[in-house]
């Protein structure tokens, strides 16, 4: 049985608390154990953020920006290893990890050490006479941060990368289903980095509670649920803490008649199951015709991909709509999709290069999943999977569900597991109201041949990020984040890297004393 401890000041260390078993989701077997660290193991580690954020605030970037540039050459060096853990603790499939999260990851580490040295502001100058004023751009502080299970590496690069790079330290708490990865990581880190600028204390929920309540950190940044992020809120709102909270989606996947069906079945099957639907976007992520740069033609199985090009895909496609002419048509293309191109992994073959689907990552979740099939309304059409499948481990047949209603459970709740629902609508209209009729609003697609309606329904999208023709492209440069129940802020690009600033302004008096 692995043992895993928590990484504090540089080192690992050894707590008091008792402790969680980790299970493998392929099997269901327990293997390792991680501590539910206490409100003393919390304090330890922010006693060592703050205390390194004395002399890591007053590095210059271009200090920060090696640094950084280093630990993600050893991210990359050490990618089978990280891949090894992340996969036996997520249950995600080998080969799509290394080809499809580690590059990406490795590139956004990239991307916020060259944004340490692009910071800007307003121009300095005389906005009163005799007075010259400018803008100072500072680190918040101490951060600390909550990642999810379904991308644990990854978005904690998204956490500590940006407020690295902007002159802060950190204290992460990983998902108490997935600690492995990140552990290892942090290990990576520390030979690279100085002490206590980047920490990881394991826990529950428990433990995720005293970080947000603790009196250092000035900033916590969560990826997580609805629940979890008003939780955070809540509890960080009596000390005025800062708080950037990306939670859950549930994207539109807007197809008119008009579009290429057949390109945009395959895209959306294979986006709605990647990474077993556990995505808070759900759809593709076609970056030019093809959701792995891999040319997956109509009738043609993922098995024959070659990955080639890695993009991230935190964003499912899930929720498709569809124009009524073109209803049926789509409905039989996704169901062909899910029973006949999309590999479903086992216990034995996660390893196989050809799996496209690996288990849900927890029991809980499993049971989840499996309510939502049990409840299945009577007005809808199962045509493709429909149900847990015999064996170990926590998998879930690719499913699609046809002739829901907007008001349906499945519609309005994130299922989170390789459930791809799909409604008909009869105009531009009813798309519209039909995409933005649920509480979430982190990302959306619409296909059309129509440049003009493409661009009309981005416009009336209430979605942080609206795709056209392909769904999730996502790159270090551009903001992901979204609307409504989906939180706030900023991840990646600028527009997340300064969430972690904050800004001063100095002025002062030149008067001539002549």
């Amino acid at each position: 049985m692995l043992v895993l401890r928590n990484y504090v000041n540089g080192a690992e260390v050894t707590s008091t608390a008792r402790r969680t078993t980790i299970v493998d989701p392929a099997t269901g077997e327990p293997y390792a154990t991680a501590p539910k660290s206490s409100a003393a193991d919390v304090d330890a580690a922010f006693k060592a953020a703050a205390a390194a954020f004395a002399s890591w605030k007053l590095t210059t970037p271009s200090e920060r920006q090696l640094l950084l540039l280093r630990v993600a050459d050893a991210l990359e060096r050490n990618g089978e290893a990280l891949a090894a853990a992340e996969c036996k603790n997520c249950g995600k499939p080998k080969q799509l990890f290394l080809d499809e999260e580690l590059g990406p990851m490795c590139d956004q580490v990239r991307f916020f050490a060259g944004a340490a040295r692009q910071l800007d502001g307003k121009s300095a100058g005389c906005y009163m006479k005799d007075m010259f004023s400018m803008i100072v751009r500072e680190p918040v502080g101490v951060c600390a941060a909550v990642t999810p299970w379904n991308y644990p590496l990854m978005m904690a690069v998204w956490k500590w990368a940006p407020a690295i790079a902007a002159g802060n330290t950190v204290v992460l708490k990983p998902s108490d289903t997935t600690p492995v990865a990140t552990l290892l990581m942090a290990k990576l880190m520390g030979e690279l980095l100085p002490p206590g600028v980047f920490n990881v204390v394991c826990g529950e929920r428990e433990t995720g509670e005293l970080l947000v309540a603790h009196p250092t950190p000035a900033m916590v940044s969560i990826t997580g649920s609805v629940r979890a992020g008003k939780a955070v809120a809540a509890a960080a709102a009596p000390s005025l803490k800062r708080v950037h909270l990306e939670l859950g989606g549930k994207a539109p996947v807007v197809v008119f008649a008009d579009a290429d069906l057949e390109t945009a079945a395959a895209d959306i099957a294979v986006a709605g199951c990647f990474n077993a639907g556990q995505d808070c976007t759900a759809v593709c992520r076609r970056g030019a015709r093809d959701p792995f740069n891999t040319q997956i033609k109509p009738g043609a199985s993922a098995k024959s991909a070659t990955h080639t090009h890695p993009r991230p895909m935190p964003a499912q496609a899930t929720r498709v709509l569809v124009e009524k002419p073109a209803y049926e048509k789509m409905v039989a293309l996704l169901a062909e999709q899910a029973t006949s191109q999309i590999k479903l992994g086992s216990a034995t073959t996660m390893d196989a290069d050809d799996v496209l689907v690996g288990p849900l990552n927890n029991k809980a979740q499993f049971e989840r999943v499996k309510g939502f099939l049990a409840r299945v309304p009577r007005h809808a059409r199962v045509v493709a999977g429909g149900a847990a499948v015999a064996g170990p481990g926590f998998f879930v047949a690719p499913t699609v569900v046809a002739d829901l209603r907007q008001d349906d459970e499945m519609i309005q709740s994130e299922v989170f597991g390789p459930v791809i629902t799909v409604q008909p609508f009869a105009d531009e209209a009813e798309a519209v109201a039909m995409a933005n009729g649920v509480e979430y609003g982190l990302a959306s697609s619409v296909w059309t041949t129509d440049h003009a309606r493409a661009v009309r329904c981005a416009r009336a999208f209430d979605f942080g990020t609206v795709w056209v023709n392909t769904h999730i492209p996502i790159v270090a440069e551009m903001p992901h984040g979204g609307f409504k129940q989906s939180g706030y802020g900023k991840d990646l690009s600028h527009y997340g890297f300064e969430e972690y600033t904050r800004i001063k302004h100095v002025m002062s008096s030149i008067a001539s004393k002549l």
